[in-house]
């Protein structure tokens, strides 16, 4: 079994979706001029802050019944589950999905913006908003997908590995609109999965699939999953 997951999830556990974030100082600013390798250079300070914000948006919430119960049922059944993720709030690891593939990276940690070179070392970092290297000067981003960039390339071969093997594929909490992720659900069904779509809102997906449970993932999950026994 597959599950691929997407904001509407986490949505449940109050953390804003990516384009719901513009409140207060941040509301004058589309989400897509903040999330892009030209904004970062243009004003790191800038994109760094907001990131922050979000940052402390994710850490003011705890993973809900529908995380939880991904985790049990992962724990539970060894091997039975791939946990695909579009989100970068890293709350299914919190539940304790520790393998959970995430597709567009975790804003929780940072990497190199540029190529790093002998000097960048990560023990060695001077601090700011970003952080950057002492020596040539090379900058911290948060270690997410922005717009323009490709997908982590092993993240997506395990998750179209995991659509290809899978008998049944719960798409949970995704509006089916962002690719390649989206196509992962039509990967399965090509392949003979049965495909569940669990949102109380209509998506992309829903004339593909073989059901859809309008129930939020936080309800629908632990009964489905047998994690409320």
């Amino acid at each position: 079994m597959a599950a691929l997951t997407g904001a509407g999830m986490s949505a449940e556990s109050g953390v804003p979706t990516f384009r719901d974030a513009q409140t207060g100082l941040w509301a004058q600013f589309r989400a897509e001029e903040l999330a892009t390798e030209a904004a970062f250079r243009a004003d790191p300070q800038r994109v760094w802050r907001w990131y922050q914000y979000r940052r402390e948006l994710i850490a003011a919430v705890e993973p809900n019944a529908g995380h939880r119960a991904l985790a049990w049922f992962g724990k539970r059944h060894s091997g039975r589950l791939t946990l695909v993720t579009q989100n970068v709030d890293g709350l299914h690891q919190r539940a304790g999905s520790g393998d959970a593939i995430a597709l567009h990276g975790s804003i929780l940690q940072d990497r190199w913006l540029d190529q790093p070179r002998a000097c960048c070392d990560v023990r060695n970092i001077e601090p700011g908003a970003p952080p950057r290297c002492p020596v040539c000067g090379n900058l911290r981003r948060p270690d997410v997908v922005w717009f323009g960039e490709a997908l982590p390339t092993r993240a997506l071969a395990a998750a179209d590995e995991a659509a290809r093997s899978c008998d049944l594929m719960l798409v949970i909490g995704t509006s089916g609109m962002v690719y390649p992720a989206a196509g992962l659900a039509h990967v399965a069904r090509r392949q003979g999965a049965l495909v569940v779509v669990i949102n109380p809102a209509e998506t992309e997906l829903d004339e593909m699939a073989h059901l859809c449970v309008r129930e939020r993932a936080a309800q629908c999950l632990p009964w489905l999953l047998g994690a409320s026994h």
